[in-house]
């Protein structure tokens, strides 16, 4: 299958400029919407995965992971841009989702460079796939790093996330789906 345009690149034009501001761009709307969030132990009920979405989805395998890579290199920087506006020390218990926002940028830029933004359902199923890989390096993370069982890790680490995630796949399955309409 051949590659096809993300979504930005139908808005703007490339230039090394232009990917500069839509990083950039995103690494703030990442950090924006970490500080939307429901205190929970260990983790956070957060928009971040939404977040990982749309920018993946809009930006693509390369631009859409270097943005999340640079919202965890300002985290680790110090730069309090986590939920609860901390920094990457503070957030130790979150580490493997963090780990797997990284892999679920890739995972959806994939997708969307193929075209599975064209529709709804293959949208639903790439964001899907990526809160699994989100789901699977957070519980791992609590299980190897914390000493939970798995048992705990899921119960404490997965459990309550499903309903808000899936809330978040319909929502930004829609817009995706709807933008790639519009601008088609």
């Amino acid at each position: 299958m051949s590659r096809v345009a993300v979504l930005a690149d139908r808005v703007v034009s490339r230039s090394l400029v232009m990917d500069g501001i839509l990083i950039t761009g995103s690494i703030a709307l990442m950090a924006v919407l970490a500080q939307i969030s429901i205190p929970l132990w260990p983790v956070p009920v957060t928009l971040s995965t939404l977040a990982v979405m749309l920018i993946a989805a809009t930006l693509g395998t390369a631009r859409g992971t270097v943005s999340i890579v640079g919202y965890l290199s300002a985290g680790a920087l110090g730069l309090p841009v986590f939920a609860g506006a901390a920094s990457l020390s503070a957030v130790r218990p979150t580490f493997g989702y963090l780990v797997g926002f990284v892999l679920a940028a890739v995972l959806i830029g994939y997708f969307v460079s193929r075209g599975f933004d064209k529709s709804f359902l293959k949208m639903a199923g790439v964001f899907t796939l990526a809160s699994v890989v989100i789901y699977t390096t957070g519980a791992a993370w609590l299980v190897t790093g914390f000493g939970m069982d798995i048992q705990q890790a899921i119960a404490v680490g997965v459990l309550p996330f499903l309903i808000g995630d899936a809330l978040k796949v319909v929502l930004a399955s829609s817009l995706i789906a709807g933008a790639r309409k519009i601008l088609n």
